[in-house]
């Protein structure tokens, strides 16, 4: 489908990086879909959390016609 994976970075330990960064930096926001596999997504599962639910995630950059110029 043409989707891009990202997952997050972790250090030699096992650990998430992470950095704090301006908002005035951000260009435009990203729709991510979790990448879930085989498993059930739980009904427990709401946006406040689900960053941490999944390991990696699907980048839709089709969601609108600014996102996909901004990619390509």
């Amino acid at each position: 489908m043409g989707l891009w994976i990202v997952e997050q970075d972790l250090d030699e330990r096992g650990f998430p990086l992470a950095a704090i960064i301006h908002l005035d930096t951000v260009l435009r926001a990203a729709h991510l879909m979790g990448v879930c596999g085989e498993a059930f997504i739980p009904k427990t599962l709401t946006s406040d959390n689900s960053l941490d639910a999944f390991y990696s995630f699907y980048v839709n950059k089709f969601i609108d016609h600014h996102a996909f110029e901004i990619v390509f």
